[in-house]
């Protein structure tokens, strides 16, 4: 279903979710960390996640084993740079990496704005290496509250020229958006961009103030949209982009089936929507599972797959002549 003459672009993939069972496995025996399994297939259960789960906390929680691991610096570059490997595998033109570096640095206390470092370091040798184009977005994790948000902001501002936007993830039901109104104003202050996980668990106010209060460009997730069609009609009008995660909103128990999907409804009424894996690394997919597997069970046409395709692209944090290259790049590749 993908649409072999335009450039495959991902915009929303979680870094720290994004990590090799084999290296979950490398790590932990160089380190002697404990794992509930030692071998690949005996592992696979505890960190990927094959059906639905309670809730969105429930399916974090199987970061457990991807950040578990993250026991120095050299750990976090490899896992950066081995991500940029596993979108060159999967013929990925253009990918935008997010990271929370509190997130990562917090089980074995490292310092978040080392880890902030470490993954610059790991994502440009991996760009070098690969051919992959990257832009890195930094996240605060609502979950450990504003003042933490202040301290993860600066711990992402010590690389500020290498980060391209920032977002807000974790448990949006008691952690709003406007409590972090202040740390996306230093945000765009320094000119970065905004992208912001809303509409995922809470409703359409919710993206309305990722929007309107945090001067979100785009939305993660966005689910809830479809409540309200004057928001949509909005976020139409003014090319706020939709970053659909499909196989992860069913995981989630977010949506009760790909076909109860909103993706196919945004599509159709004109909204910017994209097609992304999230977290490949606990959802066990890759994204041209999305494209072929996911987004047809979602009851998209061939025709809104290409769409969703090109809509990545048209929203992704580049300059017009950035994307051009990347068109013309794999024009002639």
């Amino acid at each position: 279903m993908i649409d072999t003459s335009l450039p495959l672009v991902e915009l929303h993939r979680h870094l720290d979710g994004s990590v090799r069972l084999q290296t979950i496995l490398d790590l932990a025996r160089q380190h002697n960390l404990p794992l509930p399994s030692n071998d690949l297939e005996g592992l696979r259960p505890y960190v990927q996640v094959s059906g639905p789960t309670p809730g969105v906390m429930a399916f974090i929680a199987r970061f457990e084993w991807q950040v578990g691991v993250m026991v120095d610096y050299t750990a976090v570059r490899r896992i950066a740079y081995e991500n940029v490997e596993d979108a060159k595998r999967e013929g990925i033109a253009y990918a935008e990496l997010r990271f929370s570096p509190w997130f990562m640095a917090e089980p074995h206390q490292l310092d978040p704005a080392r880890v902030v470092e470490a993954v610059v370091e790991g994502v440009q040798a991996g760009s070098r290496d690969f051919g992959v184009k990257v832009g890195l977005i930094g996240i605060l994790s609502r979950t450990y509250g504003v003042e933490f948000a202040y301290k993860e902001l600066a711990a992402l501002l010590t690389q500020k020229d290498h980060i391209l936007a920032l977002d807000l993830a974790g448990d949006e039901a008691h952690f709003p958006a406007e409590w972090f109104r202040g740390h996306f104003r230093q945000a765009r202050e320094v000119g970065w961009h905004v992208t912001v996980h809303a509409g995922e668990i809470a409703g359409p106010e919710s993206i309305r103030e990722a929007i309107h209060g945090l001067g979100a460009e785009r939305i993660g997730h966005a689910l809830s949209a479809l409540q309200d069609p004057s928001l949509m009609d909005y976020m139409a009008e003014h090319r706020i982009g939709i970053e659909s995660c499909l196989t992860s909103n069913v995981q989630t128990s977010c949506v009760e089936s790909y076909a109860a999907h909103p993706l196919r409804s945004f599509l159709e009424k004109g909204l910017l929507a994209t097609i992304n894996t999230d977290d490949p690394g606990i959802s066990g997919i890759d994204l041209h599972h999305e494209y072929e597997v996911a987004a047809p069970r979602a009851g998209l046409t061939p025709a809104q797959i290409h769409q969703a395709q090109r809509n990545a692209l048209e929203v992704a944090f580049l300059t017009d002549e950035e994307k051009k290259l990347i068109k013309a790049k794999y024009t002639k590749s």
